[in-house]
Parts: structure tokens; sequence; C-alpha cells
């Protein structure tokens, strides 16, 4: 029943919903000009989130999706270093005063390929630009495999409090099959020096559906993880599209697992994963009952954003570097994808936007309530529209599919309120796009 839901709803090609309305619904009608007035606009006092882009990494992984570039040299690496300094200077003057920070989280690639004096160094121009907290959160994304004592020092001094490490898998089998070997050994190593650093708080990313794998390998994997006790554990189904992702043309199609075997993994891997006594988050995170995302869950305050689950409450998220999504009191921006556009923006003295999305007063309303549902498993749609003064019946165009997922066993819906069945949540997707008014026109 699992596979042919997933088949009828043709989740495999349905958004993840981590912003509402997505990229593909961005615009080059939206510019630098927009951004800059936007910012120029945010409400003095107001908290940011910040968000770090470094698209470096040392080899390909086979599976990966994310716009990034191999290098060996470390010369590249400070060429971009010198452009995103300067857009960060370009930002940060546009804003009415130096704007308070929540959280900064270092994204890629592989933001550990940074040396540690440019790490330092580029920690000193966001602190001096920005109005950071003792509280302030910074997070950066960790590949084990190089990453060094010296670094996991650096982070310490830094400030750095949380860590994100790349799992995936830790079957040799399925290393070798997405060109990412990595061992036990390596991953427990790059925890043991963070926390001695004092980085405490520990996510692991793991991946099933991946080629050779199957349910007793991603088993023995969650396993092998929770002997760590990350505080996190995100748990993501590979997507394999290689007519748009170039790389995953490398990967045997023939040694990817069936739909039937994808669902009997995630199944396998919450299981052990609320065994060892992780809270389920939302579609794909698990946490310990003591971490943030655990508690804004328990509140009702989880939150989701262009980088996933959040319990950041902040409304206004800046991107910096090549790609980076910014969600600000207008709309979204997205900065030019390849670095030599992104480049000649910010030597042309103007932000890195190539494009981005005016919000609606309706925009804003699906949007909250797909971010219910892919939080809470449940969104109560009447009061929701209520709060935003918005007429709950011109969503006439979800009806039809809402009654869809209802017959199915999806949902069951009451006077407007929506709750996923927990059976289901892997389906939760399919319930967020009735609520996508995009989703024909993709």
């Amino acid at each position: 029943m699992q596979t042919s839901i997933l088949t009828k709803y043709r989740e495999a090609r349905l958004p993840w919903y981590t912003i509402y309305p997505t990229v593909p619904d961005f615009s080059t009608t939206v510019g630098a000009e927009d951004y800059e007035k936007w910012l120029r606009g945010l409400p003095v006092g107001d908290s940011v989130s910040l968000y770090v882009h470094i698209p470096f990494c040392r080899s390909m992984c086979w599976y990966c999706g994310f716009p990034t570039t191999i290098t060996r040299r470390d010369g590249p690496v400070l060429n971009y270093l010198t452009v995103l300094r300067e857009e960060i200077r370009l930002v940060s003057e546009q804003a009415p005063q130096a704007l308070p920070v929540s959280d900064v989280h270092f994204g890629g690639g592989t933001p550990t390929l940074i040396g540690p004096a440019e790490f330092l160094d580029l920690m000193v121009l966001l602190r001096r630009r920005f109005a950071f907290r003792e509280a302030t959160a910074v997070a950066v994304e960790i590949d084990p495999r190089a990453f060094t004592a010296e670094m996991a020092e650096t982070l310490g001094v830094a400030g750095v409090n949380r860590a994100s490490l790349g799992v995936q898998s830790f079957d040799p089998k399925v290393q070798k099959a997405i060109n990412r070997v990595q061992s036990e050994a390596q991953t427990a190593a790059a925890v043991e020096n963070l926390r001695g650093h004092g980085i405490s708080r520990i996510n692991f990313d793991l991946i099933f559906g991946l080629p050779k794998q199957t349910v007793q390998s991603c088993v023995q994997t969650a396993t092998a993880a929770v002997a760590m006790r990350p505080n996190r554990v995100a748990v993501f189904g590979y997507a394999h599209i290689p007519s748009v992702i170039k790389n995953q043309c490398l990967i045997e199609e023939a040694a990817l697992p069936d739909s039937d075997a994808r669902a009997e993994q995630a199944g396998a891997v919450a299981e052990t994963l609320i065994a060892a006594g992780y809270r389920e988050i939302g579609l794909d995170h698990f946490a310990l009952p003591d971490d943030e995302l655990a508690l804004a869950q328990k509140a009702g305050r989880l939150r989701r954003n262009s980088l996933g689950y959040s319990a950041d409450t902040c409304k206004t998220l800046i991107g910096f570097g090549a790609s980076a999504i910014g969600r600000i009191g207008g709309g979204y921006v997205q900065n030019e994808v390849t670095r030599d556009r992104y480049t000649r923006h910010i030597a042309a003295g103007r932000p890195g936007t190539s494009k981005g999305y005016r919000l609606t007063d309706e925009d804003r309303v699906r949007a909250a309530i797909i971010e219910r549902l892919m939080c809470d498993l449940e969104a109560d749609v009447p009061a929701i529209c209520a709060a935003h003064q918005f007429d709950p019946l011109r969503f006439v165009d979800s009806a039809e599919r809402l009654a869809m997922l209802a017959n199915d066993g999806i949902v069951d819906i009451e006077d407007g309120f929506i709750r996923v069945r927990q059976e289901h949540r892997f389906v939760v997707r399919a319930v967020a796009a009735a609520f996508d008014s995009f989703l024909a026109n993709r």
C-alpha cells in the first residue's frame, strides 16, 4: 500500500517544502535592487539568521545534488573567500544597524576546507559587521574524511557550538558505490575532537535508498551512529535524477533499491533510532529529547527554512555566497549559482542576487499551512487563515486533492483541521502539495 501511494502521488517528484514558494518558482524580476530595499526596511532590533555557503569539496560524492567545485588546491578557496568577505560588507552596509544574530550556519560543500586562520578571520568579520550574542548558535557542516584536530580546535576558539557530520552509510559496499569511503573510526575521531573542544551538539546525516544498500546495512549504520550519541540524526531518501544531477550518472542504477525496499529501509532506520531514545521530528529528522528541535516540536514552535528543520524563530535569513538563499521581509532571494557570475556581481558593488520571489498575502498563508504540516504533521487551516485574515474558501483548488488523500486513509480531516496519520508520515509532502498553487505548472 505504501508503494502504491508513493507512486500515485508522484512523491519522488514533489518538492521538499523547506520553503514555499520553492526555488523553481523564483523569477529574475526580483533582483539586487529589491534585495537592497528589503534589507534597508528590516525592523530595528529584529534578530536575523546568517547562512554562509562554501561550495568546495576535495572529491565528488556521486549522489550529491548540491552545487560544488572539486579542488585539491587552496587557491580557488582563498579567492572565493575574498569575494565572500566583500559581499558580507556590501550586505551589512545596507541594513539600518548592526543586525543582532540568532544563528549562523556554514554549509557547502565542505566549509572546513577553509584554513584555520581564514576561518577565524571570517568569524571576526561577521562579528564586526553583525551583533553576536553570547547565546548565538554557530553551526558548521563537516566532512570527517578531511577534518583535522587543528580545525576542531579552531572551531572551538571561533565559538562554533554545533557540528553536522555527513555519514550517509557505514557499509563499505555502499560507500564504494557512491564514491564516499569513510570509516566509522574517522567519524568517531571527528566526534571526539569536536567534543574535546567544547562542541558538544552533534548532528549526523544518513541516507537510505543508495546503491547496494539493504535493510540490514541501514540498521547497522544507524546502530553504529547512535553508539556515538549524536544529538540529532537526519535521515534522507536518495533521489536519483541523473538527467539533472550529472554526477549521479556514475551511480549504477541496477544497484538501486526499489520503492518497496526504500520504504522498508526508512522504516527500519526509524525504528532503530526510536528504540535508542530519539524522537521523530517532522518528515526526516530524529532528536534526543533535550535537543532544541525536540523541545521546539513539543512547544509547537518547530520551524522549517531553506536548511531544513529548525528551532530558530527568526523571520529573516541572510544568505552569503554563490547559490545561497535568503528569506527577508518582502520575499526570497537567491545568489548566482556559478562562482564567476556571483563574483562579477560583487565586483560591481552589488549583492550577488540573481533571482527571487516577492510574497503575496496568499503565499504567506499557504506557506504557513505547509510549514505546520511539514513540522507537526497537522494543520488547523481555519485558524491559520483567521490569523492572516484570509478566507479559507479560496483554497478550493486544494479540495479535490485533500479528498483523495482522505479517501486513501493518509489524512483525517475535521472542520478544516488536517492530521496526517502516523503510518503515512513519509507521504506528508503529498499532503503539503495540496496547498501548492504552483505545482501544476512545474
